[in-house]
């Protein structure tokens, strides 16, 4: 990866160095300027590709200077690592533990407010659906809204909960969220606690909260 050949010579890419276990700064203190720019061949605006020779490359990596550079990066990048694994541990440990309050409302508010927000959501997305709005802002008296309405409910209170603790996915004030696996991760434990919380306080939306848990495959958080 990142090797190139030309007139008999063979060249390493910065690409190619990283894979070698170079940084940034190793290459610009033992390698310093490029052997030759290459051009881009499909992307002619692209920067020109850095190449180095395979044989001062290698020589590079024999040497004392190398050998201890190499170890101090190593070492940084360890620290590093640790510290994005006790920020990533934080912010689980604030979403497994923070208490979710789930609203309570009666069942009819509870439909009237899912109708309302459904019906933003697709308006937003400009493909309003009238008949079906008509039909669930209903009197529920004329069908089982606790039913036909439940993913409409879970939407609402979901987004209502996203709303006010995904600040959780941020991490710690000051100490930066976690990286894009990391958040991921924290994303899927943050759904599942809400899921978890609405189907307990709102029996009747249990099932429907279970069935998106499994179809998004959301488990218990690993403790």
């Amino acid at each position: 990866m990142g090797g190139y050949e030309e007139d008999g010579r063979r060249y390493v890419s910065l690409a190619g160095l990283r894979v070698r276990g170079w940084t940034g700064g190793m290459v610009h203190r033992l390698l310093g300027s490029p052997d030759r720019l290459a051009l881009n061949p499909r992307f002619r605006a692209a920067p020109p590709t850095r190449l180095y020779r395979v044989e001062r490359v290698e020589a590079a990596e024999r040497s004392e200077e190398f050998r201890v550079v190499a170890q101090a990066a190593a070492r940084r990048s360890e620290v590093v690592r640790a510290a994005l694994g006790r920020r990533q541990e934080e912010v689980l440990e604030r979403i497994r533990t923070e208490p979710l309050d789930v609203p309570r409302l009666d069942p009819g508010k509870l439909a009237r407010r899912a109708v309302e927000h459904r019906a933003r959501i697709e308006a937003e997305a400009g493909r309003q659906d009238e008949g079906a709005r008509d039909e669930g802002a209903r009197d529920e008296g004329a069908r089982d809204d606790r039913t036909s309405l439940a993913p409409w409910k879970v939407d609402y209170l979901r987004q209502r909960l996203v709303d006010h603790y995904g600040r959780l996915l941020d991490g710690p004030p000051g100490g930066g969220g976690p990286t894009a696996l990391g958040r991921a991760e924290a994303e899927a434990l943050l759904h599942w606690r809400i899921y978890a919380a609405i189907a307990e306080a709102h029996p009747d939306l249990a099932h429907e909260c279970e069935r998106r848990m499994s179809d998004q495959q959301l488990g218990p958080p690993h403790r």
